[in-house]
């Protein structure tokens, strides 16, 4: 069933993205060293396939007969429409999952990386939170559709993992930034967002207005460092649970120190409307077992 290890058939899906790119960045940067002759990466965005159509999907994996597989698409929104769409969001995410790890299957894949997100944890839980602490209660409201999809990629590998015999597992990367990134303001994530209305700023010659006070704290990692873990994880990680990529506590920044760095960078003032909420303070994650497999791995420092 398993590909000819002569013909390692890389596929990525939602390869077109932030990560995507990051992990295609890596590779193509003799500084690290992973380019490897007997790969053929393949990156696939949705123009080559719809991932929520089961036919579809394995057509597309029967003609490539990928031997490894990256998932990292997912249908993705913002708050307001994962607050308004919960039930989409689950059954979408639930079909893309349920087909890729199925055609996956099907084909013969012998490990898949899949990766989740930090608001697949609890919201009412302790910190820093850890993968042992997934299950231990409901997400948060706001967008317990997707949240509980991407908590189900964990119970689907563990499935697979042991009634067949594969190596399916998944990657809990922190705040991802980094070359295409998503910077519309009305859903991008924190730091996109910040760059883009520091751009308007500078083009308007006025301040960069942060929402919020700059207090709460965030694991920034670059998108290239997280391409070379996921690199790793496919290579050298066989557990079925789930490994937290992230910089170390320690590294934790606040919004304020990311605004100010952004600032500087772009030439432009900034205020702070404390009259906009600050969200979640910390949402600080546990990267000790991570740190165990790669003691010496250097994370590129935020400034850069």
């Amino acid at each position: 069933m398993p590909s000819d290890d002569n013909s390692r058939v890389i596929l990525v899906t939602g390869g077109s993205g932030l990560v995507g790119n990051g992990i295609k960045i890596a590779l193509g940067n003799d500084r690290y060293n992973l380019s490897r002759s007997d790969e053929k990466w393949v990156f696939a965005s949705s123009k080559d396939v719809d991932l929520t159509d089961a036919v579809a999907t394995q057509k597309y994996f029967e003609s490539l007969n990928p031997s490894f597989v990256i998932h990292l698409a997912a249908k993705v929104g913002g708050l307001f429409a994962n607050m308004s769409n919960n039930l989409e969001f689950f059954r979408q995410n639930m079909q893309i999952n349920d087909n890729v790890l199925a055609s996956s299957l099907a084909v013969g894949v012998r490990k898949v990386v899949s990766c989740l997100s930090t608001c697949i944890f609890p919201d009412k839980t302790t910190y820093p939170i850890d993968e042992t602490m997934i299950h231990n209660g409901p997400p948060h409201d706001s967008n317990y559709g997707y949240s509980y999809a991407k908590r189900m990629l964990d119970v689907l590998n563990r499935g697979y993992t042991q009634h067949y015999g594969v190596v399916y597992t998944s990657v809990v990367p922190t705040n991802v930034f980094g070359p295409f990134d998503n910077f519309n303001l009305e859903n991008s994530h924190v730091l996109p967002g910040l760059i883009h209305k520091a751009y308007l700023a500078k083009e308007q010659n006025t301040p960069l207005v942060v929402s919020g006070t700059g207090t709460p704290l965030r694991q920034f990692i670059y998108s290239v460092d997280l391409g070379r873990l996921i690199v790793y994880v496919l290579r050298e990680y066989n557990d079925p649970s789930p490994i937290i990529l992230s910089v170390p506590e320690e590294d934790e920044i606040s919004i304020r120190h990311a605004a100010e760095t952004v600032a500087r960078a772009m030439g432009c003032d900034r205020l702070y409307d404390n009259t906009k909420a600050d969200g979640q303070f910390r949402k600080t994650a546990n990267a000790s077992k991570l740190r165990s497999l790669l003691p010496d791995f250097q994370f590129t420092p935020f400034e850069e």
